[in-house]
C-alpha cells in the first residue's frame, strides 16, 4: 500500500486530489495539509508518507522550500505554474517529480506509483539550464553562431585564434558539447545569447 499525503492551499484541488488517489486500491491518503509548516510536520513525522503531493504556492509561502528537508518521503511537485525554472529547481533540489495540474488524472496516479518505486517523474522533458557564460564567452558563442571561423572571431574580439580556441574548450568542457555546430544550435535554441556581441574592429 502506498501511503500518500497532499498539501495544497486550495481546498478544491487538495480534497479532489485526495479523493482521486484514495479510490486506488493500492493507495491510502494518510494526511492533508495547506501550509509549508504542515508539510514539514507531515514528512518529519515518525509515520511519514511514502509520497507527498506538494503545491508550489502555499498562500504566501513557496512550497519548494520543503525540498531537501523531506526525509525519506518522495515529493511530487504538483502545480498550475508549469514553468521550466520550477522543473529545474525541483529536480536540482531532490524532488521525485513535477506534474502540472493540467494533466489527466491517470497521469498523476502513474506519477505517484513511479515515485513510490523510486523513479523520477517529470511530465515534460527537463533539459539542463543554460550554462553561465562570461561576457567574453557569450561574445564568442554569438559569433560562432553567426558562422564565423576562429580567426574571424579572434579578429572581431581583438584576440588570437588560440585564445578563441581556449574559450571554446572551456565552454565545451562545461557543457559536454563536442562541436561548433552543436554549440551554435544549442545556443540559439536555448537562448543563451542574452548579451550584445563585441563590435568587430575596423581596419
Amino acid at each position: 500500500m502506498i501511503r500518500v499525503a497532499v498539501v495544497d492551499d486550495h481546498p478544491v484541488f487538495r480534497d479532489g486530489t485526495a479523493a482521486v488517489l484514495g479510490r486506488e486500491v493500492d493507495m491510502d491518503v494518510v494526511a492533508l495539509g495547506s501550509s509549508l509548516d504542515e508539510a514539514l510536520a507531515i514528512v518529519n513525522a515518525a509515520d511519514a508518507p511514502d509520497v507527498l503531493i506538494l503545491d508550489v504556492r502555499l498562500g504566501e509561502e513557496n512550497g519548494l522550500k520543503l525540498l531537501g528537508r523531506h526525509g525519506r518521503t518522495a515529493v511530487i511537485v504538483f502545480s498550475a505554474f508549469d514553468y521550466p525554472q520550477y522543473h529545474h529547481v525541483a529536480l536540482r533540489s531532490g524532488a521525485a517529480g513535477f506534474v502540472a495540474k493540467s494533466v489527466e488524472t491517470r497521469e498523476l496516479i502513474k506519477a505517484v506509483r513511479a515515485a513510490a518505486a523510486g523513479r523520477l517523474v517529470f511530465d515534460r522533458q527537463v533539459e539542463p539550464p543554460p550554462p553561465v557564460l562570461t561576457p567574453r564567452e557569450t561574445d564568442v558563442v554569438r559569433l560562432v553562431a553567426d558562422g564565423r571561423t576562429n580567426e574571424e572571431v579572434g579578429f572581431a574580439l581583438g584576440v588570437t585564434s588560440k585564445t578563441v580556441e581556449a574559450h571554446l574548450g572551456r565552454i565545451f568542457e562545461r557543457t559536454g558539447i563536442q562541436t561548433r555546430t552543436e554549440l551554435a544550435t544549442r545556443a540559439i535554441r536555448e537562448a543563451w545569447l542574452d548579451r550584445p556581441a563585441a563590435r568587430a574592429k575596423t581596419q
